[in-house]
């Protein structure tokens, strides 16, 4: 493939000499670089050494016609763009090698020569533009990557000034209090009793910081921090004491990609936050599993099915964003008679 700021490069590849040679000379006045083939074996043979940006290919030559070149041509490492150039009488070929990838043709007649160019410059055009969409997606998924990381570092930031910080500090100050409690219960019960309650206080504000630093770090880098985090989501969502929910794991499930583990658990985390705030169910199940070599989690409930502000909301919308993230598949499952399955599946690594 040609660099930038250099003439793009056609490979044109007929069997009629004096044709071939009015092509690549019409082609080079445009200011195309191009190379000919005048055979299938010597365009073979020069694709093995060379990329082009576009092959403009005669349906049929004697040593090998169009189609079973481009048969060989679509097994090889990288597919090159291509125009079919084909005789009065082909239309139909010409169209069934279109649907094999030819992004346009041309018919050899009289107006061929003038046609060409325009039929060339569109092609080539369309060809920038998509390699520009391509590029484009990249670097957007790309960002999105860096900003779910910031995300994630903020978080454990946070996370880790609440519970190393902010958590001692209020520990600290709850232990002066039960000290003070201790020397005044004798000589002054009533502020004894006042430091006991702002002990009480003290210890659901500790709690209550626990609770959120580990909401914002909520798994480890441990190869079983997936399955130690979702148990340990599980057994929170139980005592909120609104709901059920049991955690299942039959196999021994490491990973060692901290990122990735924590994109599963934030895809389980709002899976049960879904179910508690829209489904009013009375179970949760949380699994985890292996089969055939692709990790699978799982968040069942059995409540009242897929509302359309559950299905279309910005939770679903996040779980899918991390899953493509991570090269997993999101799948979510509403039965007829209540209840939603949230499957998150996970090609592993042999």
């Amino acid at each position: 493939m040609s660099k930038p700021n250099q003439p793009c490069r056609i490979l044109v590849v007929d069997d009629d000499e004096g044709l071939l040679l009015l092509i690549a000379g019409a082609l080079r006045t445009e200011g195309y670089a191009v190379a000919t083939a005048d055979s299938g074996r010597a365009a073979l043979a020069w694709l093995d050494a060379h990329r082009p940006d576009l092959m403009l290919l005669d349906l049929k030559m004697k040593d090998v016609d169009g189609p079973a070149l481009l048969e060989k041509l679509q097994h090889g490492e990288a597919r090159v763009p291509f125009i079919v150039v084909t005789g009065q009488g082909d239309e139909k070929v010409a169209v069934e090698v279109m649907k094999q990838g030819a992004l346009d043709y041309v018919m050899k007649d009289t107006a061929l020569l003038d046609l060409l160019p325009a039929v060339v410059k569109r092609t080539l055009a369309t060809l920038a533009q998509a390699r520009a969409l391509a590029a484009a997606r990249l670097e957007h998924e790309r960002l999105e990557s860096e900003v779910v990381a910031a995300s994630e570092r903020e978080r454990h930031s946070i996370g880790g000034d609440l519970h190393d910080g902010l958590g001692q500090l209020l520990t600290a100050v709850e232990l002066m209090c039960a000290g003070l409690r201790a020397e005044t219960a004798k000589t002054n019960p009533a502020v004894a009793k006042r430091l006991g309650e702002m002990g009480g206080l003290l210890r659901e504000a500790v709690a209550q910081t626990r609770y959120l630093a580990r909401g914002l770090v909520p798994v480890g880098g441990e190869p079983d921090a997936l399955q130690v985090g979702l148990a340990e989501l599980a057994s929170r969502t139980n005592g909120l004491g609104r709901v059920r929910c049991v955690f299942e794991c039959r196999v021994q499930v490491a990973l060692p990609d901290p990122a990735v583990t924590g994109h599963l658990y934030r895809i389980a985390q709002e899976a049960v936050n879904n179910a508690l705030k829209h489904a009013r169910a009375k179970l949760i199940t949380v699994r985890l599993a292996v089969p055939a070599g692709r990790l699978r989690l799982e968040v069942q409930d059995d409540g009242t099915g897929l509302a359309k502000d559950r299905g279309a909301g910005v939770g679903l919308g996040l779980m899918r964003h991390r899953a493509g993230l991570i090269g997993a598949e999101l799948s979510v499952k509403s039965k007829s008679r209540g209840g939603v399955t949230v499957a998150c599946e996970l090609p592993l690594p042999q």
